[in-house]
C-alpha cells in the first residue's frame, strides 16, 4: 500500500482531533471563571455564548468571549493551511473545531450556537466568503435589528457564497453540514422569531 495516502490520511485524522479539542476549550465558560461571573451556562438563556455572557458580565466580557469563539475557529484551519492546502483536510479541520465548539469533550458535550465560531472556520478556509457573510449579517442586523435572524440569514447563504466565490464543491458541502448545525441550533430562535417573541 503506498506510503502517500496512509500519511494524508494520519494528517488529516491528526488536524481534525486537534481541530475538535481546541474548539471544545470553551470561551465562555472560562472568560466568566477569571472574571469572577457566574457560570453561562445556569444564567440568562443557559447558553455559553457571546449574547448571554453580555447579558450576565456586560460588553467586555462578551467581546472577550467572542473573540475567543472566533480564534478558537480560525487558528486549527490557519495552523492546517500552513501545512497542507488540500481542500477536504481543510474542510474537515473546519468542521472538526465547529463540531467541537457545539459539542465540547471537556463540557460535556453541551456548548455555543456557534455563530462566531463558525464565522472563525469560514475566516480561515475563504476570508472573502467570511467578509460577504459579514456584510449580510450587519445588513440584516440594521435593517431587522435582531441578532438571531442576522445569524440564520447568513448561515443560510452560506454554501451558496462558497460556491460563489471558490467553486469549491468540498467547500460548498463543508457550508451546508456548518450552516444545518448552525440553525439546528438556533431552533428556539426560530420559534420565537415564529412566534413573534424574539429579542
Amino acid at each position: 500500500m503506498p506510503i502517500e495516502p496512509i500519511s494524508s490520511v494520519f494528517l488529516t485524522s491528526a488536524l481534525s482531533l486537534f481541530a475538535y479539542l481546541f474548539g471544545s476549550i470553551s470561551a465562555a465558560i472560562i472568560t466568566c471563571k477569571v472574571m469572577g461571573l457566574p457560570d453561562p451556562r445556569t444564567q440568562g438563556s443557559n447558553n455559553p455564548g457571546a449574547t448571554n455572557v453580555m447579558r450576565i458580565g456586560g460588553k467586555k466580557a462578551a467581546a472577550i468571549t467572542l473573540l475567543g469563539d472566533m480564534l478558537k475557529g480560525l487558528l486549527p484551519v490557519l495552523i492546517a493551511m500552513a501545512i497542507t492546502r488540500e481542500e477536504l483536510t481543510l474542510a474537515l479541520v473546519a468542521a472538526a473545531a465547529f463540531l467541537g465548539h457545539l459539542y465540547p469533550i471537556f463540557f460535556g458535550f453541551k456548548g455555543g450556537k456557534g455563530v462566531a465560531t463558525s464565522f472563525g472556520v469560514i475566516l480561515g478556509v475563504s476570508w472573502p466568503v467570511a467578509i460577504a457573510m459579514m456584510l449580510t449579517w450587519l445588513g440584516v442586523a440594521y435593517g431587522l435589528k435582531i441578532s438571531s435572524m442576522s445569524a440564520l440569514v447568513a448561515a443560510a447563504l452560506a454554501p451558496f457564497y462558497f460556491w460563489w466565490l471558490t467553486g469549491s464543491n468540498v467547500y460548498v458541502i463543508m457550508a451546508v453540514l456548518i450552516s444545518s448545525l448552525l440553525i439546528w441550533r438556533h431552533r428556539s430562535n426560530i420559534k420565537r422569531l415564529l412566534d413573534g417573541t424574539e429579542k
